[in-house]
């Protein structure tokens, strides 16, 4: 099943450049084409994605707080 709009993604990768580390939750804002890219909004920036870069959130998973 692929990833849909308004769901909770996870960075698989770090984008140091806005200093986001593997593992931060986004939500998806839209999607690109047939799921070619992703914009995810996180909590200090929206960014457009591989669909590599991402992942869905696991419900066992909770969010976290980091400085």
């Amino acid at each position: 099943m692929p990833i849909v709009e308004h769901e909770f993604v996870v960075l698989t990768r770090d984008v140091t450049e806005r200093r986001l580390q593997q593992g931060d939750v986004g939500v998806v804002v839209h999607i690109y084409g047939e799921h070619e890219a992703y914009e995810v909004e996180f909590a200090q920036c929206v960014l457009t994605l591989r669909p590599d870069d991402i992942r869905r959130k696991d419900e066992r998973e909770e969010l976290h707080v980091r400085e």
